[in-house]
């Protein structure tokens, strides 16, 4: 059971070439339109010259009793502990085991040093945390390259290993949003990116041109590979989640070092509730505090006008926040109104308000193929407002275009007192 990422790379790393087991389905959920493939015969391996079909995880039991399947395997993150549970037992009830693979049957050794940022949610921070160390170790002499979490919603058999060094690899690799929105703050940093679903080709790729790995985690999931140095953020602004959501508590016990992000915006309550959850399930942590102060361009185009905020689309959606950094920034620099992005809203934009129906006066910035980049386009082009704020970390203006005028919202990591992440780098070396 996945969604596109761990649930590959569980199969690469555990049944590929393992003839105790016949794998008989994928099945996927989460991301728009990832089912109804297949994993190819060229990444399955000998013992699976058809290649292995993806179904949508709402046929699960019929699954398990058509294909006789004896075990289910759960692969796949940020879900409550209370969802997976769910899970289990829809694949208990249907007459299968459910199982969980761990660090030990699923985490890759490197020849490099490898340092990992992960996070107990989505929508944490880890992107401009990842860029924070990268420039860190860049300052340190050190020849960096990002390994990030997979995104494979293409061609599978053409997304084995990726590199991005440049914009042109972006659109050559037919990337979504999603994708850029992680791949271009690195690119525009000098940083080289491997992605893909193969994590043991991209991982020897990668060592080629590198002096230390850094894994920029994807949800809340934990890292692929062994792990020297294993950074994972907390968010204030939920607090609790980072022990009730899966495996976020897994990368909270399992962490070097414990970053506390946004305290400039979070309550004490809730600061004060993360840092008693650190204390009783990993008192040894290091604990570096941080926030994520946001940067616009030009605050005019906000001040006193009517404005649609687009914002991260995994964040808002499976990551359940109900605003972002273009929110925040509508309020911090005196727009007169946020516009409801609804009632404009077309195809699978639509849909995806009824999906999450938590979502109200922000439009997540969905792009999973090109038809859904045009209905966000089609979307935001539709809306009645002055000024577009856009909240993702790349310029959507590049790959749409927009008959209002926008502004761009960034965001960077900031540590507020002792340890900085330059004290546990140097440390770490």
């Amino acid at each position: 059971m996945g969604a596109a990422g761990r649930d590959f790379h569980v199969f690469n790393t555990y049944f590929r070439d393992n003839e105790l087991y016949e794998v008989v389905a994928f099945t996927a959920t989460q991301i728009p339109n990832i089912e109804g493939r297949k994993y190819p015969a060229d990444l399955a391996g000998r013992l699976y010259p058809d290649g292995i079909p993806i179904y949508p995880e709402s046929r699960l039991e019929e699954l398990i009793k058509e294909l006789g399947a004896d075990q289910v395997i759960f692969a796949y993150s940020d879900v409550s502990h209370e969802e997976v549970m769910h899970k289990a037992s829809r694949v208990l009830s249907a007459g299968a085991d459910f199982r969980l693979m761990g660090p030990k049957s699923t985490m890759i050794k490197s020849t490099k040093p490898v340092v990992s940022i992960c996070a107990v949610r989505t929508g944490v921070g880890k992107s401009q945390t990842t860029r924070r160390v990268c420039q860190i170790l860049k300052d340190m002499g050190k020849k960096v390259v990002a390994i990030r979490h997979p995104m494979p919603y293409g061609d599978l058999s053409q997304q084995v290993c990726q590199r991005f060094a440049t914009y042109e690899d972006l659109d050559r690799h037919k990337c979504t949003i999603e994708e850029r929105e992680e791949y271009e703050p690195h690119i525009d940093m000098g940083i080289v990116v491997y992605a893909g679903v193969d994590y043991g080709v991209i991982l020897k790729e990668a060592e080629k041109e590198a002096d230390i790995i850094v894994w920029d985690g994807g949800n809340n999931d934990f890292p692929f590979y062994n792990t020297d140095l294993h950074i994972v953020l907390v968010d204030p602004h939920r607090p609790g989640h980072e022990v009730k959501y899966h495996p976020g508590e897994t990368n909270l016990r399992m962490a070097d070092v414990v970053v506390i992000n946004k305290i400039d915006t979070a309550s004490s309550e809730g600061i004060d509730a993360v840092r008693r959850s650190i204390e009783e399930v990993n008192p040894g942590a290091q604990v570096v505090e941080a926030a994520s102060p946001i940067f616009v361009e030009d605050p005019a185009k906000i001040k006193g006008k009517r404005v649609l905020v687009v914002e991260d689309g995994p964040t808002l959606t499976h990551g359940e926040m109900t605003y972002g950094a273009g929110y925040v920034a509508a309020k911090k620099y005196g727009a007169a109104e946020i516009v409801d992005p609804r009632p404009y809203a077309v195809g699978s934009i639509k849909d995806t308000y009824a999906k999450y129906n938590h979502l109200s006066v922000i439009l997540p910035a969905m792009g999973y193929g090109d038809v859904q980049v045009k209905e966000l386009e089609e979307t935001i082009n539709r809306a009645d407002c002055d000024t577009v704020i856009i909240g993702t970390p790349i310029d959507l203006s590049r790959i749409t275009k927009l008959n209002k005028p926008t502004v761009r919202v960034r965001y960077k990591l900031q540590e507020i007192g002792t340890p900085t992440l330059e004290d546990v780098l140097r440390r770490f070396r």
